[in-house]
């Protein structure tokens, strides 16, 4: 056992060695990084078309097909049980397959479900085709940021893997401003094509180094930094700590459940889960994909109001990308949920006024403001930076497991959300938002004491941060 401890404080000692020499030559960002990333942000921009498409389709849907309130809420819900059950899988896949081979399975399934949707004759293949595209949305998840995380630089690692929150808004955009002029079948054929275009792409981008490395292949994982960091780069030292990393965890144990009980994990899951469960239990999906049914009963023009949102949401995904690696994660966290809390309590307060027939003229305006608030905040952090961060704290060896867990509690939560909405819309207005801005506020507090700043740092020098905290409080 003493040897043991002995062999892993030098590994610990030569990682934080190499921490040294990795800061004094910080990597370039290479047209590598830029189409690999461009590459596995494809799929988020068909992510952010499924979550504002129930918006833009509601009326034609119903129309067209028939359906009740009941059956439309379980055709909305059906992507989020599909991202569940994709979310199960997604970690495990993401290690036997690898991060490309997990994004083309992805894309099967996400053609597969829009082409179901697009071509549905009855409310069956409706269902069938939301919940394959979204088993695809539920690998999508976890792959791409972790890709994006383990692939760029450390000092713009937060703004690539952020870019993965602005192509969902730049999807949800597309959504919110079509659908004023296309109708749901077309929607659906264009969630597809940015598939088609990522399962091309993925044939021109490398494979994950740090998966190549736990996948024992050194010569692949050379390759692999050599392309993303240019040919002429000292891949060296970012490989020589890649290496390390994975050979202390891998001596540590393997990934399974039980891992994650082991006290000097606790933390990172806790972080994981918690931030997960606050992004959904604030409302965002609700209100993404309830936008116009929000507005529609506030009295404010639909056609008006989807297109607002239309244009404003890239440009408040993009203030979170510029941002993410100058505040640091915390700061955005905090300002996020802040925003989100306030915005919810003044939706609900405007919804208590107009049931009180009081200012009942301002009420659409100051809805739509609100709720286009609402969304810009949490589009700068709360919307990304909780998978930003699940990618970056979660060791090789445990991030299987966790990833997946964690992808698993976004995904229920999301899907009890998506589901349960419209019942509590009708139930009460004002109080369902309440409920959100309540949420909001525990998130404050939340973040304050328990979500690390991980700005600047290296995937390996986080990790190691992160387990070593627990065994110092140990023996203190």
């Amino acid at each position: 056992m003493m040897v043991a401890m002995k062999e892993e404080r030098s590994i610990e000692e030569g990682l934080l060695k190499l921490k040294n020499q990795n800061n004094a030559s910080d990597c370039r960002i290479t047209a590598c990084v830029f189409l690999s990333t461009f590459v596995a942000i494809c799929g988020s921009f068909s992510f952010g078309v499924s979550v504002g498409y129930t918006s833009g389709a509601e009326v034609g849907m119903i129309k067209d097909m028939g359906l009740s309130i009941a059956e439309f809420s379980a055709f909305g819900s059906f992507s989020t049980l599909g991202a569940t059950f994709g979310a199960l899988f997604s970690g495990k896949m993401a290690i036997m397959l690898g991060r490309k081979g997990t994004m083309w399975v992805s894309d099967i399934l996400c053609i597969t479900g829009w082409l179901c949707i697009a071509f549905a004759k009855d409310v069956l293949w409706l269902n069938i085709g939301r919940f394959s595209s979204g088993i695809g949305l539920g690998l999508i998840s976890y792959v791409v940021p972790v890709y994006i995380a383990e692939i760029t630089p450390k000092h713009v690692r937060g703004t690539f893997t952020f870019s993965n929150q602005l192509l969902q808004n730049c999807g949800l955009a597309t959504v919110y401003f079509c659908g004023n002029f296309i109708n749901w079948r077309m929607m659906a054929l264009l969630g597809a094509l940015p598939c088609f275009i990522q399962g091309i792409g993925l044939f021109f981008v490398p494979e994950s180094p740090r998966w190549l490395a736990k996948a024992g292949t050194d010569k692949e994982l050379e390759n692999s930094l050599l392309r993303l960091r240019g040919k002429d780069a000292d891949i060296s030292s970012e490989a020589s700590e890649i290496q390390v990393m994975n050979k202390m965890l891998e001596s540590d144990s393997k990934s399974s459940f039980s891992d994650l009980l082991q006290r000097k994990y606790r933390h990172t899951l806790v972080v994981g889960i918690g931030l997960m469960l606050i992004q959904q239990f604030s409302g965002s999906t609700a209100v993404l994909c309830y936008a116009n049914t929000i507005f529609r009963k506030a009295g404010f023009s639909v056609a008006i109001g989807s297109t607002l949102l239309g244009i404003f949401v890239v440009p408040k995904a993009m203030l979170g990308l510029i941002l993410v690696d100058k505040w640091g994660r915390r700061p955005l966290l905090l300002t996020s949920a802040s925003g989100m809390c306030l915005f919810c309590m003044l939706i609900g307060l405007t919804f208590t006024l107009q049931k009180m027939q009081l200012l009942s003229e301002l009420t659409p305006v100051f809805t739509f403001i609100c709720v286009t608030l609402y969304i810009a905040s949490y589009a700068i952090g709360v919307g990304g930076l909780p998978w930003v961060i699940m990618s970056e704290v979660f060791p090789m060896n445990i991030k299987v497991t966790a990833g997946s867990i964690v992808t698993l509690a976004s995904w229920s939560s999301s899907s009890i959300v998506t589901y349960a909405f419209n019942f509590l819309f009708e139930w009460s207005t004002q109080g369902t938002f309440y409920i959100f801005g309540a949420v909001g506020g525990a998130a404050l507090v939340f973040i304050w004491f328990l979500v690390p700043e991980t700005k600047g740092l290296s995937l390996e020098e986080i990790q190691l941060s992160l387990i070593r905290e627990p065994d110092e409080m140990n023996h203190t």
